[in-house]
């Protein structure tokens, strides 16, 4: 079946997510994209996590998700025949992606103008830390830094404590969404009018994008909104995270008619807040109107944290199922979401075999197209997998694959020594 990017190669020279999470998705979605490795591969592929190690013999699980179905290449890009072979990718290619930073591709003679000469109608696509302009173009980022630049952290915690570091990984995986987006869109131009062209992205833009809504509010008030906890900084009201009588979590956000906010506050023991005229309205519980700074919405939360110490968890959702009109979920920890039924009646989540771990749980693709779906091509390569199979296709014979192939070994039993450590052979 025909796949929406089938018939597009992609060259990617990428490490650690942000690029290689934005080459996952698009061959998911049928693009034919080979990882060039160095010797030593990408080093995502050995980070196995923090307390809960992911099984012996096989990658990390960033590497999983980022780099399935590719096909992997490992060569010296700073050889004169390493960088040859890479030209010749290019060459045939309709993009190439990258996350390094763009002095080390100038050095290593990939950088646009470069690439532009081998192939006139290329999309270069190039993702960093905080845009390819300004005095910052070349610093390097880390996922924590593009949040904290990007106000995120500031937003995040107690609002009279300090902020907080969020608990996954927005930066790299928002700059990742809008890189493929990116790249894709820079193919449909080529194709409408046939001109190749660079593409910059950056983990800081992303954050900025992904915060629109409240950095937009802060330029037009004036300053800058505070962070506030279990709420929303700018949903002031019944928006947010409370506890229940057996200490479960739920989120809460409204209750969109009377009759349904009576019959909470009447099944949470807090009858008379129901008909309280300071939230008998929806638009009131919400901040709006004449309550500009939401201090009136606000003063209803104590409340509604009554309400939901009073039951359990279960008593709850049963309660909150059977009145649709009042917005509400379970707060959900991962392993929730893997056993989620809806996520897997949306193919969110799928199986697949993975080296050494077996039959695996893995997130599956985002877009749903009816004529043209997208699909996993299966697990992640090994390093260096498809090294020979893509060298003669480029017409290389075997004594010179066999003699790039020896480079590359001894490149990397230098490294191994360097460290201090045995090479394996």
């Amino acid at each position: 079946m025909v796949e929406p990017l089938t018939g597009i190669r992609i060259i990617e020279m990428a490490g650690a997510l942000q690029g290689p999470a934005a080459g996952g998705f698009l061959r998911d979605m049928g693009a034919e994209v080979i990882k060039v490795e160095p010797p030593e591969g990408d080093a995502a592929r050995y980070h196995r996590g923090v307390d809960n190690y992911t099984p012996e013999g096989t990658f990390g699980a960033q590497f999983i998700h980022s780099n399935r179905g590719k096909r992997s290449v490992s060569l010296d890009a700073k050889s004169d025949e390493g960088r040859e072979a890479i030209y010749k990718l290019i060459a045939g290619a309709d993009a190439f992606i990258t996350n390094f930073r763009e002095s080390a591709l100038e050095r290593m003679g990939f950088g646009y103008e470069a690439l532009r000469k081998i192939n006139g109608t290329l999309i270069y696509a190039a993702v960093n830390g905080f845009g390819h302009l300004g005095p910052d173009a070349d610093k390097g980022m880390v996922d924590g830094a593009g949040m904290a630049r990007g106000g995120l952290i500031a937003m995040t915690g107690s609002r009279d404590g300090a902020p907080f570091l969020p608990g996954v990984v927005l930066a790299d995986m928002a700059g990742a969404m809008q890189f493929a987006l990116a790249t894709m869109t820079a193919l449909v131009a080529r194709e409408r009018h046939g001109i190749g062209q660079k593409v910059n992205v950056s983990s800081y833009g992303a954050q900025i994008w992904l915060q629109a809504w409240e950095i937009q509010q802060a330029s037009l008030n004036g300053g800058a909104l505070k962070r506030d906890g279990r709420h929303h900084p700018n949903i002031p009201g019944t928006y947010g995270v409370y506890q229940t009588a057996d200490g479960q979590p739920i989120f809460h956000a409204f209750a969109k008619s009377e009759e349904s906010w009576q019959a909470f506050c009447d099944f949470g023991g807090v009858s008379e807040v129901g008909t309280d005229e300071r939230w008998n309205a929806v638009a009131k519980r919400m901040g709006m109107g004449n309550d500009a700074e939401g201090s009136v919405a606000r003063e209803v939360r104590p409340h509604m944290e009554r309400a939901f110490a009073s039951r359990t968890l279960e008593e709850w959702v049963g309660f909150l199922d059977a009145h649709p009109d009042i917005i509400y979920n379970r707060v959900a920890t991962h392993q929730d979401v893997l056993d989620d039924p809806q996520a897997a009646a949306n193919g969110y989540i799928e199986e697949m075999e993975i080296q050494a771990a077996g039959k695996k749980k893995v997130i599956g693709p985002l877009i749903k197209l009816s004529e043209t779906p997208a699909s996993i091509k299966g697990p992640p390569p090994e390093l260096g997998q498809h090294t020979e199979e893509v060298l003669l296709e480029l017409g290389y014979e075997w004594d010179a694959i066999e003699r790039i192939n020896n480079h590359t070994r001894q490149v990397l039993r230098q490294k191994f020594i360097d460290l201090g450590i045995e090479p394996p052979f």
